[in-house]
C-alpha cells in the first residue's frame, strides 16, 4: 500500500507539474481541437465546387443538356470557352476540368455512332483529377440516355449483377474517417510526447536528483509518470470525440463509448512506456523531439490508418505487429465505424496489453539504468 501511494502521489506531483506548463497545454487542447476539426472540413479528398470548362463545338441540345447537368456542389458553374483557348486556360490553370463536346454529337448519337468526348484534366490537382473523370461520365451518361436508339440500348442479359451498399458513412464522406483518423494519431503523439517531456523536464530541471535521495524505487518513479500522463490523453481524447468529433463535426460513431475508453487506456498502457524508453536513449528536449517524430511518423503511416496494412510488403506487415498503434488502429475502425462487440475487439486488446507489458519491461530496464547513471 505505502508504493501504491507513493505512486499516485508522484502522479499527482507530474499533473500539478504539466498544469503549470503552458506548452504542453496549449499542445494538448491544439491536438484535440483544431488539429482534428482543421483536417475533416478541409482536406477533402473526393470532387468537390471543382473549376469546370465546356467547349461545345455542337451547340446542340444534346450538348447543352450535358453542360447544364454539371451542377455544384461537385462542380462550379461551368464556362463555355472557344476550342482555340483550350491549351492557355490548362497552362495558366483556371480550370480543374475542361470537356470537350465535338461537332455532330447529338448528330452521331441519333446514328447509334459513339462520339468521342474529350475530357482535360489538371493533374496538378490530384485528388480532383483522379476522381473528376468518373464523375463527369457518369453525368454524361445518365443524361444521353434519351437519345440513344433502340441499336444502342439493346444489350446481353446480366449474368452477375453487383449490389454495393454502404453501411457506414453511405455518402462517402472523407471528413468522417479524416476525423477519427486525427483523433487515434493525436492520441499517440501527445501519449508518446508528454511522458517523454515528463521525464526530461526533471533531467533538465535538476529535480530528479531530489527523488533519488527518497526511499523510492524507479518503478514508482515510472508508474507515476505513466498513470499521469495517460489519465490527461485519455480524459482529453474522450472529450475531443464527444464534443469536436460527434457533436462539432456531426461525425455518427457506432460502437460502445465504454469499449472504447477501455482500449484506449490497454493502449496508453504501451504508447506511454514507449515515450520513456525514448526519453532515456538522449538527454534534451530538442534531441528527444527528432527521435519522436520519425518513429511517430512511421506509427501514423504503416499502421493501418493511411493505407491498408494489406497493400504493405509482408515483411513489413509482420513487423507492424510488433507495434502497438496497429493494434489500436484496427480497434478504433472495427468498434467505431462497424459497431463490433467487445468479443470482436478482444483480440486486438490482447495484444495491446502484451506488447504494451513488453516495453514496460524494457522501458523499465532503460530508466533504472539512466537513474544509476545520473547516481
Amino acid at each position: 500500500m505505502n508504493r501504491l501511494r507513493h505512486i499516485a502521489r508522484l502522479g499527482i506531483k507530474e499533473l500539478i507539474s504539466l498544469s503549470r506548463d503552458p506548452v504542453l497545454i496549449f499542445l494538448i487542447i491544439y491536438c484535440f481541437t483544431f488539429s482534428i476539426y482543421t483536417p475533416a472540413k478541409s482536406a477533402v479528398m473526393e470532387v468537390k465546387n471543382a473549376s469546370i470548362a465546356v467547349v461545345d463545338e455542337d451547340d446542340s441540345p444534346a450538348s447543352r443538356r450535358i453542360t447544364d447537368a454539371l451542377l455544384p456542389p461537385l462542380f462550379l458553374k461551368p464556362v463555355r470557352i472557344p476550342f482555340s483557348d483550350i491549351n492557355r486556360a490548362m497552362e495558366e490553370s483556371k480550370y480543374t476540368f475542361i470537356v470537350d463536346l465535338p461537332l455532330q454529337f447529338e448528330h452521331d448519337l441519333k446514328k447509334g455512332v459513339s462520339p468521342t468526348v474529350d475530357v482535360i484534366s489538371d493533374a496538378t490537382a490530384m485528388s480532383q483529377a483522379g476522381r473528376g473523370p468518373s464523375y463527369i461520365q457518369k453525368v454524361i451518361a445518365r443524361e444521353l440516355r434519351p437519345y440513344l436508339n433502340e441499336k444502342n440500348e439493346r444489350r446481353t442479359p446480366d449474368l452477375v449483377r453487383l449490389v454495393t451498399r454502404a453501411r457506414y458513412n453511405p455518402n462517402m464522406q472523407q471528413g468522417w474517417f479524416d476525423a477519427i483518423n486525427q483523433l487515434v494519431n493525436n492520441v499517440s503523439v501527445l501519449a508518446i510526447f508528454l511522458t517523454g517531456a515528463a521525464v526530461l523536464r526533471e533531467r533538465e530541471h535538476g529535480t530528479i536528483e531530489h527523488l533519488l535521495v527518497m526511499p523510492l524505487h524507479p518503478y514508482e518513479l515510472m508508474f507515476a509518470k505513466i498513470w499521469a500522463n495517460g489519465l490527461v490523453v485519455v480524459v482529453a481524447a474522450m472529450l475531443s470525440l464527444q464534443f469536436v468529433v460527434r457533436d462539432l463535426l456531426a461525425v455518427p460513431t457506432t460502437g460502445s463509448l465504454w469499449i472504447f475508453l477501455g482500449g484506449l487506456v490497454v493502449y496508453l498502457f504501451s504508447v506511454t512506456a514507449l515515450g520513456i524508453m525514448l526519453a532515456t536513449v538522449v538527454r534534451s528536449m530538442p534531441q528527444f523531439g527528432l527521435l519522436a517524430f520519425p518513429i511517430f511518423i512511421a506509427m501514423s503511416l504503416l499502421s493501418g490508418g493511411q493505407t491498408p496494412l494489406e497493400s504493405m510488403p509482408l515483411w513489413l506487415q509482420h513487423f507492424m505487429q510488433f507495434v502497438p498503434s496497429t493494434h489500436f488502429v484496427s480497434f478504433s475502425q472495427a468498434l467505431l465505424f462497424r459497431d463490433a462487440t467487445l468479443r470482436m475487439v478482444l483480440a486486438s486488446m490482447t495484444k495491446m496489453f502484451v506488447i504494451g507489458c513488453a516495453y514496460v519491461v524494457f522501458s523499465l530496464f532503460r530508466f533504472r539504468k539512466m537513474l544509476a547513471a545520473i547516481q
